[in-house]
């Protein structure tokens, strides 16, 4: 019996299948989280509490477009990009 050739949206299915599951496990939440992270840095105020990337903990005393000014420890400042702030600490 001549076996005919399988109509190429079924091959394609399992892929697409698998697509979209990795879009919903991974892409999807990835994104979430990244639009919840732009809009804690969008709302960081002077005198917030937070903390780095690194793990630097500080005070916001300076806001700039792209930047802001850390208050370390007394006389110590450091000036480090918004998107480097992994938290805002809360009361």
């Amino acid at each position: 019996m001549p076996q005919g050739a399988a109509n190429p949206l079924i091959q394609l299915f399992p892929l697409a299948l698998i697509f979209i599951i990795f879009y919903f496990l991974l892409i999807r939440p990835q994104k979430e989280k990244e639009k919840e992270h732009q809009r804690m840095i969008a709302g960081i105020n002077k005198n917030d509490e937070v903390v780095t990337l690194s793990g630097i903990h500080g005070t916001v005393v300076g806001l700039k477009e792209k930047t802001l000014s850390l208050r370390i420890d007394e006389n110590v400042k450091m000036e480090v990009e918004r998107s480097s702030i992994a938290y805002i600490k809360k009361p």
